[in-house]
C-alpha cells in the first residue's frame, strides 16, 4: 500500500521532489520543505521550474523549514507522516563530523514528533558516511557520522539498506549544500531506512501469583528474567517459530513410533524435590534461579498497580508434587504444607527433573515415545549461544533393556534424518554448503552430545554448536526395562533453521518479529533492526578478602541491570596490591541490542548503577 502522506526535508532545487511526484499516484500528498527563503530558491531557473511542476501538481510548498524543528515549522499543517525524506544532509561548508551528527541527532529528535507510528525516515549518506557495515570501503566509526546512534536518540531504529541511484529518480540533480554549483559525490551513496524503535521498558520486575492447595502465594520475577516468563510461546494460540519447531519434531518422530504428548507444568520447584536433579545426573541445580513465596490473601481478581499477574495455566500447581517429593512424604498434602513451612522454590533447571515423574506414572508405556516441552530457566555466563530463558523438548522411551541397541540406533537414525531435513529448508537453491548433525561421546563414554554445524547464519559465519544430548538410563523400579532421553534446546534450534543470529530476537516484543513467518514455509530472517552499534565500558573493582568473588553472579547482575543489552563479558587482567594482597579484578562490558534503539547515554547510566550493584550485591569495592 503507497504511503499517504510524505515530506521532503533539506530540498534543494526540489528537483527530487519534482521528480518523486512524478512517480506518485493522485492519493499521495507532499509536503515539500527547505530552508532558503523562497526568494533564494526562486534566483535558480531549476528550481523555478521545479517550484511550477510541485505547484501544478497540488504539492505543498514550505520555506524556511529547519528540519531539527519540525514541529514546530509543521505547528499549523498536518502532521502523521508516512515517510521523511532528508537526502545528503550536510552543515555546509567545512563542518567535521561531529557538526553533521549533532545535525542527525536533532533531526531524528525531531522526526518523531510528526512521524506516523508505523512511519518511515528515509536519510540518503554519500559512500562512506554512516558508518554502517553496508558501506564499501566503511570508515572507521570514530570517522564517520554514526548514523545507527544518532537515529537512537530520537527512539530509531536502521531497518533497511539500499543503494541510492539518481537513475530511479529521473530528473533528480543532486545539488551542494544550501544549492551550491558544487554537488556532492553520490557514487557509492547509500538510503538508510529507519523505523521506530520499541522503547525500554520499566526494568522493574512483575509479581506472580500462584495457587498452592487452597491458598494464594506471590513472587517477583527474577531480574535476569524480566519479560520471559508466562509468555506462552509453546501454548494453542501461539505462532511462535520456537512452537513451529516443537510441533514439527513431535510429528515427524510421531511416524517412526507410537508418540505420547503430556502437559508441561509450570517450572516452579519445591527446594525438596530437587534431589531428582542429581538423581538423573542434571548438574544444573547450582545455576537455578531461587525465590521466595510469600502468602498473598488479596483478591486475585484485583491486582495492585498493574504489575501482578496470574500464572494460570502456566504456573505449576504441584498436582503431581507427590511424585516430586521426598521419599519421605506420604501425600500430596505434607508436600504442599513443606512448600508453606519453607516457602523456597527454584525455577526449572532442565525437564529432566520431570523423567522420574513420568516413567513412575501409570500411563507410561514402554515402546511408546513420552514427550514434554516447556521452559526453562539457569543462570548463564553472557555468551553468544547461552540464554537464561530457552524452551527445552524432551522425549522419554522406555523399552526392554535386551533391545537397547535396536531401539538406540533407531532413535538416533530417526532423529538425525528430522534434524538435517529442518536445518536445510533455508539453505540457498544450488548452495553448496551444508548443515550437518552428529552425535558426539560425551566424557562418559555411553551417552551423547546433538552437534550441530550449520551455515543457516550466512557463508561466512560458520557455527558448530551443541543443542542437545542423548542419556540411556537404568531404573530400581523397572529392573527388565532401559531408558533414553532426548533433550533439546528448541530456542538453539529456531536459530539455527531461519538463521536467527541472536536469541534475544526470540523474546522480543516487537511485533515485526513474528511478521517474519509465514504458515507451512521456512525462510531465512530477516531482522529489521540492523548495524546496532556497541558500547564499551570497563569496570575494575577490589575484592573482599572474606567473600569468594561469584563470577556466575556478576554475570547474572549485568545482565538483570543492562536488560540484556550486556553482549560481552571479557576478563582483561588481575591486580594484587604489594603491600596490602588485595586483589583487583578487571573486566569489558560491550553494550548491543538487537530490536531497540540503545544510545550512548543510556548505556552510561546502566553502566553506573551496574557498579552500585555489584557493591551492594558482591561486596567488591568499584575502583
Amino acid at each position: 500500500m503507497a504511503p499517504r502522506r510524505l515530506l521532503l526535508v533539506g530540498e534543494g532545487n526540489f528537483s527530487f521532489a519534482a521528480a518523486l511526484s512524478e512517480t506518485l499516484d493522485g492519493s499521495t500528498r507532499v509536503t515539500a520543505t527547505c530552508l532558503q527563503r523562497a526568494a533564494d530558491v526562486a534566483r535558480d531557473p531549476v528550481a523555478r521550474e521545479n517550484l511550477r511542476r510541485l505547484r501544478e501538481r497540488g504539492t505543498e510548498i514550505l520555506f524556511c523549514v529547519d528540519c531539527t524543528r519540525l514541529a514546530d515549522a509543521l505547528e499549523l499543517h498536518p502532521r502523521e507522516f508516512d515517510r521523511i525524506y532528508f537526502n545528503f544532509p550536510h552543515c555546509g561548508r567545512k563542518a567535521g563530523v561531529a557538526k553533521n551528527r549533532e545535525l542527525l541527532a536533532k533531526f531524528f529528535q525531531s522526526c518523531k514528533d510528526v512521524l506516523a507510528e508505523e512511519g518511515e525516515v528515509h536519510v540518503a549518506l554519500c559512500r562512506g558516511q554512516g558508518g554502517t557495515s553496508a558501506d564499501k570501503p566503511r570508515r572507521e566509526w570514530h570517522n564517520s557520522w554514526q548514523v545507527v546512534a544518532m537515529a537512537a536518540l530520537g527512539g530509531f531504529i536502521l531497518s533497511e539498506v539500499h543503494p541510492f541511484s539518481c537513475e530511479s529518480v529521473p530528473g533528480y540533480k543532486c545539488t551542494g549544500y544550501r544549492s551550491q554549483d558544487k554537488s556532492f559525490h553520490v557514487e557509492g551513496a547509500l538510503n538508510h531506512i529507519f523505523t521506530r524503535s520499541l522503547p525500554f521498558g520499566c526494568s522493574q520486575p512483575r509479581t506472580f501469583r500462584i495457587k498452592l492447595g487452597d491458598r494464594w502465594f506471590s513472587f517477583p520475577e527474577p531480574e535476569a528474567l524480566v519479560g520471559k516468563l508466562n509468555r506462552g510461546f509453546l501454548e494453542a494460540p501461539s505462532c511462535h517459530p520456537i512452537k513451529t519447531i516443537n510441533e514439527k519434531l513431535i510429528a515427524e518422530l510421531g511416524k517412526a513410533f507410537p508418540l505420547k504428548r503430556l502437559n508441561c507444568s509450570f517450572p516452579l520447584l519445591p527446594e525438596g524435590s530437587t534431589n531428582v536433579l542429581t538423581y538423573w545426573n542434571c548438574d544444573s541445580l547450582s545455576a537455578a534461579f531461587w525465590i521466595s513465596l510469600c502468602e498473598d490473601n488479596s483478591n486475585s481478581e484485583s491486582l495492585t498497580g498493574g504489575t501482578t499477574q496470574d500464572m494460570k495455566d502456566f504456573l505449576v500447581l504441584f498436582s503431581e508434587l507427590n511424585l516430586l517429593k521426598d521419599p519421605g512424604l506420604d501425600s500430596k498434602e505434607e508436600a504442599h504444607e513443606e512448600i508453606y513451612g519453607q516457602n523456597k522454590v527454584c525455577l526449572r533447571p532442565s525437564l529432566l527433573v520431570h523423567v522420574q515423574a513420568v516413567i513412575q506414572a501409570p500411563g507410561f508405556f514402554p515402546g511408546s515415545l513420552h514427550v514434554l516441552s516447556g521452559p526453562v530457566f539457569r543462570k548463564c555466563f553472557i555468551l553468544p549461544f547461552t540464554m537464561p530463558a530457552f524452551h527445552e523438548i524432551l522425549f522419554i522411551l522406555g523399552f526392554n533393556k535386551n533391545l537397547k541397541d535396536h531401539y538406540l540406533q533407531s532413535l538416533l537414525d530417526h532423529l538425525k534424518g528430522t534434524l538435517d531435513s529442518l536445518l536445510t529448508q533455508t539453505l540457498l537453491e544450488g548452495s553448496k554448503l551444508s548443515s550437518s548433525v552428529e552425535f558426539v561421546f560425551q566424557p562418559n563414554g555411553k551417552d551423547y552430545f546433538i552437534y550441530v554445524k550449520s551455515h543457516n547464519f550466512g557463508p561466512d559465519c560458520a557455527k558448530d554448536l551443541i543443542i542437545g544430548s542423548v542419556t540411556s538410563a537404568t531404573s530400581i523400579i523397572h529392573k527388565d526395562q532401559s531408558f533414553m532421553f532426548v533433550s533439546m534446546n528448541l530456542d538453539l534450534l529456531t536459530m539455527l533453521v531461519w538463521g536467527i543470529s541472536d536469541w534475544r530476537m526470540l523474546w522480543t516484543f516487537d511485533p515485526r518479529f513474528l511478521k517474519n513467518f509465514v504458515p507451512g514455509k521456512i525462510e531465512p530472517f530477516k531482522s529489521y533492526s540492523l548495524y546496532p552499534p556497541c558500547y564499551v565500558h570497563d569496570i575494575s573493582f577490589w575484592l573482599d578478602k572474606k567473600k569468594e568473588f561469584d563470577e556466575l553472579e556478576f554475570h547474572t547482575v549485568a545482565r538483570a541491570v543492562s536488560q540484556d543489552t550486556v553482549i560481552s563479558i571479557q576478563f582483561l587482567s588481575r591486580f594484587q596490591h604489594p603491600k596490602t594482597q588485595q586483589v583487583s579484578l578487571c573486566y569489558r562490558l560491550t553494550y548491543q541490542t538487537c530490536d531497540k534503539a540503545l544510545t550512548r547515554q543510556q548505556v552510561a547510566s546502566m553502566q553506573l548503577q551496574f557498579r552500585k550493584e555489584i557493591q551492594q550485591r558482591l561486596h567488591v569495592i568499584p575502583r
